[in-house]
């Protein structure tokens, strides 16, 4: 299996960590959130990762120059953001034999059983597997709302008057029809461009175990409180 790890942000809302540290590889419990990624991939079979990078590139090299186990790694340094589709539509070849692949948002902490998230995905088999979980503020998260039989029905970013709490996570589990459907512009943002294109071809799965956006400082520092660490067992999806 393959995993898109989304890492090149600025962190801006983390300032001043972030003024000399990427995002990716801020620290929790001790452990940098990157190491808590590539650990998790390994954990579940996610052999070959492709993590882009930007902000503090030559911290995240140096970091996974490092890495002696775990998935085989490979580095994209965007020079220019491309947005989390437009990196997906940048590297498509990587994953034109795979017949699906994940997306990882690497600031996004979480204990998800992917290997659970992976089987409904096969049984299902939709456009993208889109993992989601309940928000208190709806108007900061990806959207959408689901029919009984778990169909994105609709998929709006950011809603001023959002219709339900019910938020992408940051996780996916994307297909060949997912990257056709990505516009040829750039930026291009997977929430604002791409995801409202697929609705009624979309899954939620719904996320009941630990989950947190760490790209804020309150919620950075609810982490450090909150993180139970990660599970131990290696899982295969």
């Amino acid at each position: 299996m393959k995993g898109f790890l989304l890492a090149a942000g600025h962190g801006t809302r983390l300032r001043p960590l972030t003024d000399n540290l990427p995002k990716c590889l801020l620290p929790v419990h001790g452990v940098p959130l990157l190491q808590i990624w590539l650990d998790a991939c390994e954990r579940f079979g996610i052999d070959d990762v492709l993590i882009n990078i930007h902000a503090h590139a030559d911290l995240v090299r140096a970091f996974l120059d490092l890495q002696k186990d775990g998935p085989r790694v490979h580095v994209v340094e965007e020079k220019l953001l491309l947005g989390s589709a437009g990196t997906l539509l940048a590297n498509r070849a990587w994953v034109d034999a795979e017949p699906y692949f994940w997306v990882f948002y690497a600031d996004v902490l979480n204990q998800v059983d992917l290997a659970a998230m992976s089987r409904m995905h096969r049984a299902r088999q939709p456009a993208a597997t889109l993992g989601v979980y309940r928000v208190p503020d709806p108007t900061r998260c990806g959207i959408v709302n689901v029919t009984e039989d778990g169909t994105v029905s609709e998929f709006v970013e950011k809603p001023s008057q959002p219709r339900s709490d019910l938020a992408f996570s940051g996780l996916l589990i994307g297909t060949p029809e997912l990257l056709a459907a990505i516009p040829p512009k750039h930026p291009v943002d997977l929430g604002f461009d791409v995801l409202p294109r697929l609705v009624g071809r979309m899954s939620a799965y719904p996320i009941s175990e630990y989950l947190i956006d760490i790209g804020t400082m309150e919620n950075y520092q609810r982490a450090q409180a909150t993180w139970p660490g990660s599970p131990a067992r290696r899982l295969q999806p």
